[in-house]
């Protein structure tokens, strides 16, 4: 069908509206949506908080109006008719699917203190939890800062937390004096330190909801009372504002607070504990929306599930921290960050002010492009026409399919990221 034969066509993607998403024209999934999309008003008082770039069923890209010549309306199926779209290992490797979904996030205040299964675990939670664990896919993820970015992500070196024990008696009293002193007796020893470590994490979080209650309160008083300020304090406070009596409060003192700046990292793989706080991020994961939640939320808890999947290893902040590497054929415009799975890999591509012709190299692998700065155009090729890019473009470009580009950057840089498979 000469519809079909379409390899490069834009995309209309979901806008997800959860509480904690920045407000209205703060909200950089907003500003994307409102930059490419003449459709798409913004509500001053509405959250914006994700855009999904992908075939999930909780949020499937739409192929655009002005390609219904097609004859398929949604990126699914499209993939469904056309899998060598996918490419030959893509194609085999993942059954006929898109094994990623590519994400903008926009935070105003804590996600929740969570985790994501591995695939075994995924496949044993959504058997017997469909409701709550709607997939039976893992969920690592990958998420690169487009702004001033603040999360926690893993556990914090022992010494640090133990030295939060000591100064915050309130912290000392929820977990248990008996559980505190064997984590403080073990700090310097790794393997019983981790084993302690997990202990008196499990026993704050499964703390009664009146101890903790109390204790935060108390906490709070006395850190608003002192005039002595710290980092993390200052961030348990903030959280309290956010959560206020929730025991997740208190997870700011044992895992790593981290402020990336924009073009930093982190890679979150199967088990680790982490929270998005604030901030704007490129995010990209394995096809999946489980998610295993037990503080800073109004949605279902899991604790003893998060509690028992968790890794309990303790490492500094900068660790978490997850680098770029050139691609292969140098590019000195592309920055390749490839985590250790095989669903997924994302490349940043700032095409620089004056260099008015770039091309976006052919990969063996279907790709999502989003334009988050500058503006394009493709060069029409075959049934592919021209295409004008702009911040907030969204389009799926098929394996094999090289995308020329004439570039409208004599003010500022074009800046793309590219969502793919590496195999």
């Amino acid at each position: 069908m000469e519809n079909a034969r379409k390899t490069v066509f834009p995309l209309v993607c979901a806008v997800q509206k959860y509480a904690w998403g920045k407000i209205g024209e703060d909200s950089e999934v907003a500003q994307l949506c409102n930059n490419s999309d003449e459709n798409f008003k913004i509500e001053t008082k509405t959250p914006y908080a994700e855009l999904w770039m992908g075939t999930h069923a909780r949020g499937p890209s739409q192929i655009s109006p002005q390609c219904k010549d097609m004859g398929v309306d949604t990126l699914q199926e499209y993939i469904s008719q056309n899998p060598a779209c996918l490419g030959d290992k893509v194609n085999k490797t993942f059954n006929g699917q898109l094994p990623f979904l590519f994400k903008v996030l926009s935070i105003n205040k804590a996600l929740s203190i969570q985790a994501h299964p591995n695939k075994e675990n995924a496949e044993i939670l959504h058997m017997a939890n469909p409701e709550n664990y709607p997939d039976d896919n893992h969920k690592p993820e990958l998420a690169i800062a487009l702004t001033p970015f603040e999360a926690l992500c893993g556990f914090r070196p022992l010494g640090k937390i133990c030295q939060f024990l000591k100064e915050n008696p309130e912290l000392a009293e929820t977990i248990g004096k008996e559980n505190s002193e064997k984590l403080l007796d073990a700090q310097n020893d790794s393997q019983h330190g981790e084993l302690m470590l997990s202990e008196c994490f499990k026993a704050l979080m499964n703390c009664s909801p009146a101890v903790v209650q109390s204790q935060l309160s108390k906490l709070v008083h006395r850190l608003n009372d002192s005039e002595i300020k710290s980092e993390a304090n200052e961030l348990l406070l903030r959280a309290y504002d956010w959560f206020p009596g929730d025991v997740g409060c208190f997870c700011v003192y044992f895992l790593n607070y981290m402020k990336l700046n924009p073009g930093e990292a982190i890679f979150l793989e199967a088990n680790l504990p982490h929270a998005y706080l604030s901030g704007d991020c490129i995010e990209c994961m394995a096809c999946s929306d489980n998610v295993v939640r037990a503080g800073l939320t109004p949605k279902f808890k899991d604790v003893s599930t998060l509690c028992r999947l968790l890794n309990y290893q303790s490492k500094p902040a900068v660790d978490n921290l997850f680098p770029w590497k050139h691609d292969k054929h140098q590019d000195p415009h592309v920055q390749i960050f490839n985590p250790p799975i095989p669903d997924f890999a994302v490349a940043k591509i700032e095409i620089p002010i004056g260099e008015m012709q770039y091309e976006i190299s052919s990969i063996e692998s279907a790709s999502i492009l989003l334009v988050v700065k500058g503006s394009a155009n493709t060069i029409e090729c075959g049934s592919n026409p021209a295409i004008k890019l702009m911040k907030g473009t969204v389009i799926f470009v098929s394996a094999n399919e090289a995308l020329p580009l004439v570039c409208n950057n004599t003010s500022e840089p074009c800046v793309l990221f590219r969502a793919y498979c590496h195999l």
